[in-house]
């Protein structure tokens, strides 16, 4: 059995790996300084991606500043507070079927609330709200099993010193179950960062030569780029360079972020 699980393990690497280096075979010709810092022209076929790399940025972090401190609340409430009965089960549950929810039904979802109902149009802010209401159940299902895995001695020690139970929480338990956070936010930018149908409805366009001035603004973004170049442009063939680029700074920009991450989630582990 362990073998077979480490075969299992070996082929989502393999695969993995292969994606990679089919990407770098492809992308690596189009890659140059002005691909990263000129916006497109000649109808897509020219120019670079600056706009949705920008973009995109905006709609993953102001996501995650939206989704982790919800995501976080929520899962201190459901671990520290909440009592096994049958409303924290049915959040629980629901948690659990919104993290299976497929992206199109949210991006459905802020198109019809956020974008209409609430009148922000196809703009930033629909589309980072979006975005946190995508992210939000991987980070409280991440959340709330770190919140288990602290001792229960940290709370008891905390509150026989006289601590109140917020202060035990505030200063005891989330900062031993932090880096298990960070694992969650890891997850949701990466997810964020490459969804297409989410944003397609809520916070991209086809094409904006400037970067946004407001949150009401509209963006351009990597996934939803890729997405145009390879399924709405005039002259498919000759973006075709264009298209693996832009995958190839895409997965190197979520690669950035989970190093970031990573990196200081190690950090605070070893203040422990």
């Amino acid at each position: 059995m362990f073998w077979m699980l480490r075969l299992i393990a070996a082929c989502n690497v393999l695969v993995l790996l292969a994606v990679c280096a089919f990407l770098l075979q492809n992308g690596l010709p189009a890659m140059s300084w002005s691909f990263l810092t000129e916006a497109p022209r000649q109808m897509m076929t020219k120019g670079g991606i600056l706009p949705c790399i920008i973009g995109t940025a905006i709609l993953s972090l102001g996501s995650l500043l939206i989704a982790f401190p919800l995501g976080v609340a929520s899962a201190v409430y459901l671990n520290e507070y909440a009592k096994r009965n049958a409303f924290a089960s049915f959040v629980r549950l629901g948690v659990n079927n919104l993290a299976g929810v497929p992206s199109v039904v949210f991006g459905l979802f802020g198109l019809s609330f956020f974008v209409t109902f609430c009148g922000f149009g196809v703009s930033i802010l629909s589309g980072v709200l979006t975005l946190a209401v995508l992210t939000l159940p991987v980070i409280i299902g991440t959340a709330e099993e770190s919140l288990r895995n602290v001792p229960d001695t940290y709370r008891e020690a905390s509150l026989a010193l006289g601590a109140t139970k917020s202060q035990t929480i505030a200063r005891v338990v989330l900062p031993s179950a932090l880096p298990g956070m960070l694992t969650g936010a890891i997850l949701g930018v990466a997810r964020a960062a490459g969804e297409t149908a989410a944003i397609m409805f809520t916070a991209s366009v086809y094409y904006t030569p400037k970067g946004p001035d407001s949150i009401f603004s509209p963006v351009m973004a990597l996934p939803y780029h890729m997405y145009v170049l390879a399924t709405a442009g005039t002259e498919i063939a000759k973006t075709r360079p264009l298209q693996y680029g832009t995958g190839l700074v895409l997965l190197l920009l979520v690669l950035g972020m989970n190093l970031i991450a990573i990196i200081l989630r190690d950090r605070l582990q070893k203040r422990r």
